[in-house]
């Protein structure tokens, strides 16, 4: 069985900045599990970050949340963290949380706070591709299903 690492939110658990997930479909769910033994991770919570807590968003190399602060060492900890998580395990691919600025796959917000999608990788992404994994945002879970990711 092949391994995926996976945004935890996508799986249901609570670590959204908000407080609350992003949690697939059951049947989404049950079809990855059927397939892939999944490996969660929150590269935010993973660095340090509380749940809830305050939005962030990427500002060229930098993370900064909605008060102004950098927590870009915070991101990058959490990237090393799901990094690490991949190279354990085993995998090859994650599926990770679109336009989240540590898992957006493509685009991200522009890091205005005013819900404007720029293109760009958030810092886990990043990392994983260039360490050779593949990137999947969840928009891609059907050609993930449906494809061998090896």
């Amino acid at each position: 069985m092949e391994i995926l690492l996976i945004s935890a939110c996508l799986m249901g658990f609570n670590c959204k900045y908000s407080g609350g997930s992003n949690a697939l479909s059951s049947e989404s769910l049950a079809a990855l599990r059927a397939r892939y033994r999944l490996i969660p991770v929150c590269p935010e919570t993973a660095g340090g970050l509380p749940t809830p807590r305050v939005p962030s968003e990427r500002q060229w190399d930098r993370v900064v949340n909605k008060l102004g602060q950098d927590v870009t060492e915070e991101y990058r900890k959490g990237a090393e963290t799901a990094l690490y998580l991949a190279r354990r395990y085993g995998c090859t691919c994650a599926l990770l949380k679109e336009r989240s600025p540590s898992c957006g796959s493509g685009a991200v917000y522009d890091g205005t706070f005013s819900g404007t999608l720029t293109e760009g990788w958030g810092v886990t992404a990043a990392l994983l591709r260039q360490q050779g994994l593949r990137v999947v945002g969840e928009s891609g879970i059907a050609a993930l299903l449906a494809e061998d990711v090896r």
